[in-house]
């Protein structure tokens, strides 16, 4: 099993990932995802040795927050990309950091973090036990809950389902978009922030929880719900049709751990529809795991380097597309400047092996694999381990995809789009409809 991120540890399993924000997700394995795979670590160690002679860490150590700061700096040691530290004096932090007395965890997180800093990366992060469980969540494209998104409604404090999951708990028992939620367990939702309300929704999978729900024309409802585990999706699809022409239309908004199940299951369906091509949206998709989307590009492209992995010792990993493609009818993918980390490996795989045309605007430009370790105490690490590189070698760091044919919408454009999210992937958008247009000439 490989070492990056997507995500996947010793007993513990790193999963790789590459992602536009600051953390990525993982399950209780060390694996690095899309940031991308597995890895083993050590928890703390009481005795470290190095080349310049042995520093013995005093007992003091064991179950305290000065463990967790050990811990922390010991995975930067082994296995951060830059062998340098930014130019960093690596041990000497590490002593700086043991020589300090920490009274509670709190005090540890925020010294780990000022050291972080230090290294001058953004996507190398302390992850707090609710943040690595967001993260969790994130990449396994799996939440605890009832399966309804929630909104506030426009002019009101009060706050509707927005949408029902289908074969969610809320689904089962008839639970409807627009139905206003007044108290949850007994709580009133009246003036409460919507993201405390979803954290209330939220639980341990079994448990129970009761809604009081207000429907137009009816009398005030309790209905009582078990949370269960709720799969969101990340990949949707339909037919779209251009004179002639029947175009699969594929969005795909995460790298997640469903996602390669979810776009196998898309393509098999607009497959059975006889499309004549497939437009590929990858706009606003800001990344996820890793061995996700190498394995969702093996479904576009027949043979071919996918990405090219380089880690701070200059080893290369290589995966390759293993003639298993899904289809091979015309593609057009489309991106912009949301479309990161995954997204650009699986744009820049296709691109550079001639299996796609990329329309849309310059993409985000972010080339390094992360690693996700949990740690003793429910926290996590999300660390920097590889640079990435597209299949001819090109380093889009800071740089971005740029697109075979660039549409970049004016700000006008843009607003009118956020405001009016029904013109998504309609004429009237402009990328989309100049992306339709490369099939009248195919």
């Amino acid at each position: 099993m490989s070492r990056k991120l997507q995500f996947n540890v010793q007993s513990t399993i790193v999963r790789r990932f590459v992602s536009k924000f600051q953390y990525s997700k993982q399950d209780s394995v060390r694996q690095i995802t899309f940031l991308h795979g597995a890895i083993a670590t050590t928890t703390f160690i009481v005795s470290f040795f190095n080349m310049m002679g042995c520093c013995l860490v005093s007992a003091e150590l064991y179950n305290s927050p000065k463990s967790l700061v050990d811990e922390v700096w010991q995975i930067i040691d082994r296995d951060y990309v830059d062998g340098t530290f930014n130019s960093l004096d690596w041990q000497a932090t590490r002593q700086s950091l043991l020589s300090k007395n920490y009274t509670s965890q709190q005090e540890a997180y925020t010294a780990i973090r000022i050291a972080l800093k230090q290294l001058g990366d953004p996507y190398t992060r302390f992850l707090d036990p609710d943040e690595y469980q967001a993260l969790t969540e994130e990449t396994s494209g799996e939440f605890s809950g009832v399966g309804i998104a929630i909104k506030q409604k426009e002019h009101s404090t009060q706050i509707a389902v927005e949408n029902v999951l289908e074969n969610s708990p809320a689904f089962k028992v008839g639970i409807k978009a627009g139905d206003e939620i007044l108290a949850i367990n007994g709580t009133s939702t009246q003036g409460m922030l919507i993201e405390d309300i979803s954290k209330l929704m939220q639980g341990r999978v079994g448990t129970p929880i009761t809604l009081r729900i207000r429907r137009p024309k009816h009398s005030n409802f309790d209905v009582k719900l078990i949370r269960t585990n709720i799969e969101l999706p990340t990949v949707s699809y339909t037919l779209k049709r251009l004179g002639t022409k029947r175009i699969g239309y594929i969005r795909l908004s995460e790298f997640s751990a469903t996602s390669v199940d979810e776009m196998r299951r898309a393509i098999h369906a607009l497959n059975a529809r006889h499309v004549n091509g497939y437009l590929l949206d990858l706009r606003g998709d800001p990344g996820g795991l890793v061995d996700s989307s190498v394995e969702i590009a093996r479904m576009w492209l027949d043979q071919g380097v996918i990405v090219r992995e380089v880690d701070r010792m200059g080893n290369i990993e290589e995966p390759k597309a293993n003639h298993t493609v899904l289809t091979k009818q015309p593609l057009v993918v489309l991106v912009d400047g949301n479309s990161a980390s995954a997204s650009e490996i699986l744009t820049a795989a296709l691109k550079d092996n001639h299996r796609a045309i990329v329309v849309g605007s310059q993409t985000f430009g972010k080339a390094v694999i992360q690693a996700v370790d949990p740690l003793s105490d429910g926290s996590a690490l999300a660390v920097t381990v590889e640079h990435y590189f597209t299949p001819k070698g090109t380093d889009i760091g800071h740089k971005g995809i740029t697109p075979d044919i660039k549409v970049d919408l004016t700000q006008a454009q843009q607003q009118h789009l956020d405001a009016n999210p029904a013109l998504f992937a309609t004429q009237s958008d402009p990328q989309y409809s100049r992306a339709l247009r490369v099939f009248t000439h195919s």
